[in-house]
């Protein structure tokens, strides 16, 4: 097994005063020869935006973008019709294939939003752009991993074009688990979200990431209430 180890304080951070963002990867004005990406894992943005402030409409082409809300609500509008509101407890996924125009905004004018921001490498270009947008409340489970994301559409959460596989977890003080990867040559990018885990041995802090590959399967031990996000994905 190798791994790399990202601790939170090691960010990057961008503080446009409306936005307070978190790169472990770099991004935007944020960048490390040594943290461009963790296999397709491209960008993984800890957001968190002033009320009633956001993204104006960019655009986006051939990457897979992943939002995951923590807390408040976020507005989405997009060139192929889509306004919504994402809120925690929900995950959505553009793939933006041969382009997309959007835009994210703090739908509260009195609280701030939070939320992660993914982006994954395709393993297919120009495709149709797709838009999708669910509740997790359906296959949360306590104490133990579950899917929120996937290369198949028929599959438990969200869907995209990659070889990928996302879970969340929610676990007690004291809990194990493990995750057993899909494909061994694959890697495994863990960010803790809130509280103490080990992984692999390895400690892991609130915004902590740790990168693993060349293993088949990843333990985990809570040392406290914890919120993990696991992501399985290509590293070529």
């Amino acid at each position: 097994m190798k791994t790399i180890y990202h601790k939170s304080d090691t960010r990057g951070h961008t503080d446009f005063g409306w936005l307070n963002s978190y790169h472990s990867f770099s991004f935007g004005n944020y960048y490390d020869a040594q943290r461009i990406n963790f296999g397709t894992l491209r960008v993984l943005n800890d957001d968190t935006v002033a009320k009633g402030r956001g993204f104006g409409t960019h655009p986006h082409k051939n990457m897979e973008i992943i939002s995951i809300p923590l807390e408040g609500d976020l507005k989405h509008m997009d060139d192929m019709g889509n306004s919504t509101v994402i809120k925690a407890g929900d995950i959505q996924v553009m793939s933006a294939g041969t382009g997309i125009s959007h835009s994210e905004y703090n739908k509260s004018q009195e609280n701030e939003v939070k939320f992660l921001q993914i982006w994954v490498i395709p393993n297919e270009q120009n495709v149709t752009p797709h838009y999708d947008q669910i509740s997790i409340a359906d296959v949360k489970t306590k104490n133990s991993l579950y899917q929120i994301l996937s290369p198949n559409q028929d599959d438990s959460g969200v869907w995209i074009h990659q070889n990928a596989w996302f879970h969340l977890a929610n676990y007690d003080n004291g809990i194990t688990d493990s995750y057993t990867l899909k494909n061994e040559r694959n890697g495994v990018y863990v960010f803790v979200l809130n509280g103490e885990v080990e992984v692999a041995g390895q400690k892991l802090n609130s915004r902590d990431g740790l990168g693993l590959w060349e293993t088949k399967e990843v333990s985990f031990k809570a040392n406290s209430k914890v919120d993990i996000l696991v992501m399985e994905i290509p590293m070529t």
